[in-house]
């Protein structure tokens, strides 16, 4: 398990680029988190450390956001499931489709799908802190 701490808004991009930097080779990352916790900006914050340029934002009501790197080219698929009641509503859009291209899938809310998620995903736990700073745990 790998430790990552935020210490506020202002080094975020610092951690993503630690996070970053021990991704490996998987590619579906499962981000939770309470309500606030900071899964979007952190999410954002990757994005934007990947080279991705559009405007990054939760995808609460269209449930994925596609995004592609002008470094590299890479597709990058942003979920967010917090509107999905049961994983049947998941399997309709084609997340395992999603889930097995070899593109970037990083998943809100992957509590609401957990038997749709392959098993190699990555546990990405995001908690605040007193103080306001974030603790993410990679697992």
């Amino acid at each position: 398990m790998r430790t990552i701490k935020i210490e506020s808004l202002d080094t975020i991009r610092q951690a993503a680029k630690e996070f970053i930097a021990g991704m490996d080779d998987r590619t579906v990352f499962a981000f939770r988190g309470n309500m606030g916790a900071g899964k979007t900006t952190f999410i954002k914050a990757i994005c934007e450390e990947l080279g991705v340029e559009d405007v990054i934002n939760s995808p609460t009501f269209a449930i994925i956001n596609e995004y592609r790197s002008s470094e590299t080219g890479e597709l990058i698929y942003h979920f967010d499931f917090y509107r999905i009641n049961k994983p049947s509503e998941a399997e309709d859009i084609g997340t395992e489709d999603y889930f097995y291209s070899g593109a970037l899938c990083f998943i809100e809310w992957p509590e609401k799908i957990e038997d749709l998620l392959p098993g190699d995903v990555v546990e990405v736990a995001i908690t605040e802190n007193p103080d306001g700073s974030r603790t993410v745990e990679v697992k």
